[in-house]
């Protein structure tokens, strides 16, 4: 019955909740190097070996064109070489052996850094407040969850060293080009450099059209996944073409920004082979007129031609390095775009358990008829200036059946949802066996003493025994049989070829949707909750499955305490007594016969 409440405290809502997505994406920060780095923590022990190993590689490579110039030196002068050719032979070996070392160790490290990066977005896309679900659609979250942080691999971990030890051999090269000849590598400075600057300004382009690509493709599977979520709604309606053309427009878009960051990618190679090359032909025709005329000597000649080699693969894969670090700076803003959102945990106020209680609350003895649920005079609403619920004030008792009633839009799911601690009410006060849900108890205490069956009835992919068993993994043979039987689905369970070893199919497919409910019904009623919050549990049930429910409901009524949804009269009788709900309040409470006729006249108690 209707219970007058005094005001409780109010909670003020974050900015976060008030503003729009538009805004929120507004004000996300932009990620740079130093994100990129920072993401590497945890792994920078096996990222320094393999930079070690990669450096030591690349010193054995720099040390290989001044053995060969000795070797030439000796041969040319009838001294003995074989020595020389020996350790060259060797280097030569150990370079690549280590190199390969280096790099794998590479590739372990960056799958591993994929993989804290992918566990890391899971855990917090499932703890998220629920309006964030809101404002996300499913495909765009398993793009970023999947294809951003493959796209991040290679930059995280391999092309990060690749550009250190790409660094090192550079700055060694021209060291000792300078040393063997200052004017030989004026020429190639100036070719290189030319060119360089220039591929420089291709590179700025190329993180923009990833990052649209990316939210292209993120959009295109929000598309396919509603598409094939309703398959049978489309086919039944031939929506076919509508939808192919609507997802097909998405992955144009993601083509067309992702062939513009081709289109400056392709360019960087030729640029960088084309200074590579000029470089070459302009070190061969100075160098030998130089040799010709005894300015330097034919070692000296093949000694920086090979430094110039040695030095430009590096310098091209430090191109390619940059670009795709544009690539992985572009997946990093989106995955982080992700992870920056707080978790319910970080979001919602824990209580403040240790301060006294309010004025208004009265002390309750051990023998006091504590009601299981209590709303009072809480208002709540999911936009600003837009209430839903309205100086809400009712009581459910202990073990108690009561039927919440009322047309679409009453606020009916919003009372689950506030009980259930998805939201908490910006005025009033919430109790949960006489203590504040918001003031006096956690997210996870609240959750703990309740179990919800959605009017959907959600049954997820796997067994009919792993759905039964979804909030208590743990549970005993005789525990599941019990809620099995409560939820009449023994038949159910014997028809089945696997029994409760059964898959169900994505999303249940496998089972009608009477069953299920029903299954719904077993797994909300395994944990033994203290309160059973159901959805219209009638809506998918036919006459005999309806009447078995309503036994159900009979008995699991002395264990806890059922708030019942409902829209259906049988449903609706069957109740201790009816809070009646409209336009967010209530507008009557007691039992059906009382409430009859104010039921009577809403044309709509549907949900």
């Amino acid at each position: 019955m209707v219970n007058s409440a005094s005001p409780a405290g109010t909670r003020e809502r974050t900015d976060e909740e008030d503003e729009p997505a538009t805004a929120e994406d507004a004000q996300k920060p932009r990620v740079n190097w130093r994100d990129l780095v920072r993401v590497t923590r945890g792994h920078r022990t096996a990222i320094a070996a393999a930079l070690g190993l990669t450096l030591v590689g690349g010193a054995m490579g720099l040390a290989q064109p001044l053995l060969a110039t000795r070797t030439i030196e000796e041969f040319s002068h009838d001294r003995p070489y074989a020595l020389l050719l020996t350790l060259l032979a060797v280097v030569f070996v150990a370079e690549a052996v280590i190199t390969a070392l280096g790099h794998y160790l590479l590739e372990r490290t960056g799958e591993g850094i994929v993989l804290g990066l992918r566990l890391r977005i899971v855990d917090r896309v499932l703890r998220w407040p629920m309006h964030h679900y809101q404002r996300h659609r499913l495909g765009d979250l398993l793009t970023r969850t999947a294809s951003d942080t493959t796209l991040l691999r290679d930059s995280l971990a391999y092309d990060l060293v690749e550009a250190s030890v790409g660094v090192f051999v550079i700055l060694g090269g021209l060291a000792t080009m300078i040393w063997l000849d200052a004017t030989l590598f004026l020429v190639v400075a100036a070719i290189t450099g030319a060119i360089g600057g220039l591929t420089l300004l291709l590179l700025k382009g190329i993180r923009r059209s990833v990052e649209d690509a990316q939210d292209s493709l993120g959009g295109m599977s929000a598309e396919l996944e509603r598409a094939l979520s309703a398959i049978r709604t489309v086919r039944v309606l031939r929506a076919e073409d509508r939808e192919r053309d609507r997802i097909g427009a998405l992955a144009r878009t993601a083509y067309a920004n992702s062939l513009q960051a081709a289109r400056n990618n392709a360019l960087i190679n030729p640029a960088m082979t084309l200074a590579v090359h000029g470089a070459m032909i302009t070190v061969l025709v100075v160098g030998g007129m130089r040799v010709a005329s005894g300015g330097a000597s034919l070692a000296e000649l093949v000694g920086f031609l090979l430094y110039v080699s040695y030095v430009a693969t590096p310098m091209a894969n430090l191109f390619d390095v940059f670009a795709t670090l544009q690539r992985g700076l572009a997946a990093l803003q989106r995955v982080e775009d992700v992870a920056r959102i707080p978790t319910e945990d970080e979001e919602i106020r824990q209580p403040a358990t240790t301060r006294p209680r309010a004025p208004h609350r009265e002390h309750r003895g051990p023998g006091a008829d504590v009601p299981a649920v209590e709303f009072r005079d809480v208002s709540f609403a999911y936009e600003p200036n837009r209430p839903v619920l309205r100086d809400v004030s009712f009581r459910v008792a202990r073990n108690s059946h009561v039927a919440l009633v009322g047309p679409s839009g009453a606020g009916k799911s919003t009372v689950f949802a506030l009980i259930a601690r998805f939201y908490d009410p910006q005025a009033g006060t919430i109790l949960l066996d006489g203590r504040d849900t918001t003031h006096e108890m956690t997210v996870e205490e609240c959750r703990a003493a309740i179990s919800l069956v959605e009017q959907s009835a959600p049954v997820m992919h796997g067994t009919v025994r792993e759905n039964i068993t979804y909030a208590k993994p743990d549970a005993s043979d005789a525990e599941i049989a019990r809620a099995v039987e409560l939820a009449s689905l023994d038949d159910l369970v014997r028809r089945l070829p696997q029994g409760l070893d059964t898959p169900v199919g994505e999303h249940g497919s496998a089972l009608s949707g009477g069953e299920q409910q029903r299954v719904a019904i077993a797994r909300a009623l395994l944990p033994r909750p203290r309160l059973l919050l159901m959805d219209e549990p009638t809506s998918h049930l036919d006459a005999a499955n309806e009447a078995a429910l309503t036994r159900t409901i009979e008995q699991i009524s002395g264990e806890c305490t059922l708030l019942v949804i409902a829209h259906r009269p049988s449903t609706i009788r069957a109740a201790d007594s009816v809070i009646v709900l409209d336009q967010g309040r209530v507008q009557a409470t007691g039992h059906h016969s009382r409430v009859a006729g104010l039921l009577g006249s809403h044309q709509d108690l549907a949900r």
